[in-house]
């Protein structure tokens, strides 16, 4: 296993029992001492979570982040970010805003992206990809 960023769509799952998924997760923490997020997706997450009033599941899921790591977006990663966006734009690809910052994070750092959306991130050079749903 290698050190990995979690995508909103992985977290959810885990969130929401996935047994495949939170199996993943331990055996993840097994490994490595804590769970890397983005800020991209505690954004998505809470966003969800506060539109549907979730107060319980936003307590839950403030636990899991003091837990965990949160990693944000820096002058390098959204430089790469850019180069993502220039790249794809040039060759008639277009893939959502977030997505693109979540992979210039994860490039930025070295971590492999952990999501089941591997169709969007498939264009992404240089990013790898694993998907814990499967």
């Amino acid at each position: 296993m290698t050190e990995s960023l979690v995508d909103t769509d992985i977290l959810s799952f885990y969130f929401k029992g996935d047994q495949k998924v939170v199996g993943k997760f331990n055996d993840y923490l097994k490994e490595f001492d804590v769970i890397n997020i983005s800020i991209i997706t505690y954004y998505e997450i809470l966003g969800g979570l506060k539109f549907k009033k979730a107060e319980k599941q936003i307590k839950e899921f403030e636990e899991f982040v003091n837990n965990n790591t949160i990693i944000h977006i820096s002058e390098e990663s959204a430089k790469i970010s850019g180069d993502i966006y220039a790249d794809l734009r040039l060759k008639g690809i277009t893939i959502g805003t977030s997505d693109i910052l979540i992979a210039g994070i994860a490039l930025e750092n070295e971590l492999t992206l952990i999501t089941n959306n591997e169709r969007h991130y498939d264009p992404i050079q240089g990013l790898k990809i694993e998907n814990w749903k499967k």
